[in-house]
């Protein structure tokens, strides 16, 4: 895992944490394999919201239809990779 991706995860956790009010859990503690929804309980409402945050704060277009695919911190991480690299 490149450094560059270690950061995103982490950024990402941030943002979940932070978007659901989540206590307990630190950026570097969260689990970039759990399973936002069946694990950690995120609904297409709180998906949407943290796709907004992502998207202003990477600059990138997330597809509503691609959603159900950004089921990890860690898939979602290399989803915004991809979608940088494509934009270069």
């Amino acid at each position: 895992m490149t450094t560059d991706t270690k950061q995103t995860i982490i950024r990402i956790a941030e943002i979940i944490i932070n978007e659901l009010k989540l206590e307990d859990v630190t950026p570097e503690t969260f689990d970039a394999d759990l399973d936002l929804v069946d694990e950690v309980g995120i609904d297409s409402m709180d998906l949407a919201t943290i796709a907004l945050v992502l998207r202003d704060e990477y600059g990138i277009r997330i597809d509503e239809d691609d959603y159900p695919k950004l089921t990890t911190v860690r898939i979602i991480a290399e989803y915004i990779g991809d979608k940088l690299a494509d934009n270069q």
